[in-house]
């Protein structure tokens, strides 16, 4: 039988605490999942490709982004939610999930409790568009064409819930215009059918729609910001014809309720170092994104203040999900 001296055990019981010690290194230690709750092409995916690539390089680990669609937002934010919440799993938040709160019933998470923010990333303004086949140059145009043929105007949206979705409610609530809905799986397929004339109108994310709009393939009638935007200078405000009208978009980064402090933190300085960085204000001005630094607490207040604005609108305007 083989003694172990005092010693040996002693220095033994040492390395394997250091080991495990050593094991628990600083945060980050692996790649980190960013999963954007749309499928591919819609602006929160794009946002997600921007940035991943800007944390990957100030994180040292690669910030890997899956797209996990369905359920209005829901599914790929309830995957999240119930992730370990260990900071290698984080959520590319949205408008829907402000939204989402009072227009689904039963949803099996409380978005504002069951979240720990992160960072904000930007806010954009969403834009009228219309397929060109619309016999119509300007917002008050389309008021008159849609009460003259209220059966002929399909709205698309990018979900049922999303800031697509709801700034097109308020307008139909804010005018009188009767619209169908015709809600998709993200602005990607969306966008496809307005320009192949199946829908007429979208109030889509500024970012999807802009390459489009520049091209000339789809009409832009108004911005839903109450400033005209630096990037489509010559189309007007929605509130110019609809007075008090106003929706913007906004996004940031979540992590599962009881994440790593540590991982919180350093998520967010890296986010507001790439937001302080002229060459990434200029992609995100193109896309007509205003960025929305600061502290984790800030973006926890943007997602309440969002929540309990679009709750008005899901009421007044008797939306439901379809």
């Amino acid at each position: 039988m083989h003694h172990i001296s005092p010693y040996a055990a002693l220095l033994f019981g040492c390395l394997t605490f250091f080991s495990s010690f050593a094991s628990a290194g600083p945060y980050p230690e692996k790649p980190i999942r960013l999963v954007v709750p749309y499928p591919p092409g819609g602006t929160t995916d794009v946002l997600a490709r921007i940035i991943s690539q800007g944390l990957t390089e100030k994180l040292g680990v690669a910030v890997i982004v899956e797209n996990k669609p369905g359920g209005g937002n829901n599914i790929g934010t309830e995957f999240v939610i119930k992730s370990p919440p260990d900071g290698y799993t984080m959520l590319l938040t949205n408008p829907a999930n402000g939204i989402n709160a009072s227009l689904y019933k039963n949803l099996s998470f409380n978005f504002v409790n069951d979240v720990a923010p992160v960072a904000g990333i930007v806010r954009t303004p969403n834009v009228m568009v219309v397929t060109n086949g619309m016999p119509v140059k300007t917002v008050a145009e389309f008021i008159e064409y849609c009460k003259t043929n209220p059966s002929k105007v399909n709205m698309a949206s990018s979900g049922s819930g999303t800031s697509v979705h709801l700034s097109g409610e308020l307008f139909k609530s804010m005018t009188g215009c009767k619209m169908t809905h015709i809600p998709y799986k993200g602005a990607g397929p969306a966008l496809n059918d307005l320009l192949g004339g199946q829908v007429q109108v979208i109030f889509d994310n500024l970012p999807s729609s802009a390459g489009f709009i520049k091209d000339g393939r789809i009409r832009a009638l108004g911005v839903t910001s109450v400033a005209i935007e630096p990037s489509l200078p010559n189309v007007p405000t929605i509130a110019e014809t609809v007075p008090g009208y106003e929706a913007t978009a906004w996004f940031g980064l979540s992590m599962p309720k009881g994440s790593p402090r540590e991982a919180v933190e350093k998520v967010n300085t890296a986010m507001n170092q790439l937001l302080a960085d002229p060459k990434m204000q200029r992609r995100l001005a193109d896309l007509g994104g205003v960025p929305i630094p600061g502290t984790p607490e800030d973006f926890g207040r943007t997602i309440s203040n969002e929540t309990q604005k679009w709750e008005k609108v899901v009421k007044a305007s008797g939306a439901t999900v379809d």
